[in-house]
């Protein structure tokens, strides 16, 4: 049997051309070769942050986990948290929060929808000052997407205050603009809206929270924030990164920027409107699973105005899931189920990266002949 094409919300499809980057011979990376793929890199991951050519926030890969930039994170913020959490990967920044000794306040919403900013407000107020705020911008576990601008207003009027943003799901597949959201760190893994394989991550951070961070104790060492971005800055990654990996980001980023992974009618568009193109796709990807879910009775689990436009988390109670996702891995396509107390109610569609309008709809179709064969 061939490999399924995935449709789970990572890691996602990875295409042929990218693969095939990961397959070249090696270098040693404190050579020319290596500051090479990083000049090939920085300046379309600026793009894909949304920086402006003088924005003075930096940008950086670090061959981790998104998981281990939480932590790199928070090694680089004072004692007191402020943890936004709505799902289970914000739940995870909170707890490596704990984890590194940090005095925690969690502020929790329903699943399916994101806190209030009236509570964020209200607790910054009356229970600060907080050192960081952190949150999950695009929560892959319920597709729940924050809206930034809300927040960005609240946690202006908190000067000191750093804000560690999660875009691990939305970087790539969304505009994330790190300076106009009021971002401080916001970081992301390979696998996800950037369609390549697992194994390193992207990071930006402003000037400010470098500056703080330098004043911290107790940085670690592999994930000291201020080791990752000097080092990326010098050409000279703290440890052996993974060399494969940053040839398959070098040759995304330089597609997407472009054109090249685009609809045949966008692929003259170039630069930043290259990547506003493929942020407009994801965004009618979106549309186009909420309105095959409709059509099928089925609702996607967030409030409307929260959906991700990159990760669709749909309730089918009246589906049987296992048999439903088990017909269509049988028929080449692999979906996603729910993620913790949510597995047996909802499934989840992962309509990012390099997957198009074309494919998505032809995948649906099966997903159509599918429910009718489970009724």
């Amino acid at each position: 049997m061939s490999q399924p094409v995935l449709w789970i919300s990572g890691p996602t499809q990875v295409r042929a051309e990218i693969l095939q980057e990961c397959a070249r011979p090696m270098i040693g990376h404190r050579g020319a070769q290596m500051s090479a793929l990083h000049e090939r890199i920085d300046p379309h991951l600026r793009l894909c942050f949304g920086l402006a050519e003088a924005s003075p926030s930096r940008i950086a890969v670090h061959t981790a986990s998104a998981s281990g930039l939480m932590e790199s994170a928070l090694a680089g913020a004072g004692p007191r948290v402020l943890a936004l959490v709505n799902g289970a990967f914000s739940q995870r920044f909170a707890e490596i929060a704990a984890c590194l000794g940090r005095e925690v306040t969690v502020l929790c919403a329903e699943n399916g929808r994101c806190v209030e900013p009236a509570e964020v407000a209200r607790t910054l107020d009356q229970r600060g000052p907080f050192d960081a705020v952190t949150l999950v911008v695009n929560e892959t576990s319920t597709g729940v997407r924050t809206p930034l601008a809300p927040l960005t207003k609240i946690f202006g009027a908190h000067p000191k205050l750093m804000v560690l943003a999660d875009v691990v799901t939305l970087l790539g597949g969304a505009p994330v603009d790190f300076d106009a959201s009021g971002l401080d760190f916001a970081f992301a893994g390979s696998q996800k809206a950037l369609a390549l394989p697992p194994g390193i991550s992207v990071a930006c951070a402003s000037a400010r929270y470098l500056e703080q961070a330098r004043a911290q104790r107790m940085r670690g060492w592999y994930l000291d924030p201020v080791r990752i971005f000097e080092g990326h800055e010098k050409r000279a990654t703290p440890a052996t990164p993974c060399i494969p990996l940053y040839y398959a980001l070098a040759r995304q980023l330089e597609d997407i920027s472009s054109g090249v992974t685009l609809h045949h009618k966008d692929r003259r568009k170039t630069g930043l409107e290259a990547w506003r193109a493929r942020y407009e796709e994801h965004a009618r990807m979106q549309q186009i699973t909420e309105a095959w879910a409709q059509s099928n009775s089925l609702d996607l689990f967030p409030l409307p105005e929260l959906c991700s436009p990159t990760v669709s988390c749909i309730r089918a109670e009246t589906l049987d899931i296992p048999s439903f996702l088990a017909a269509m891995l049988a028929r080449g396509h692999q979906l996603g189920e729910g993620y913790g107390e949510l597995k047996r109610s909802t499934f989840r569609i992962g309509h990012m990266g390099d997957h198009t309008e074309v494919t998505l709809a032809q995948m649906l179709s099966i997903a159509d002949d599918v429910i009718r064969e489970l009724s």
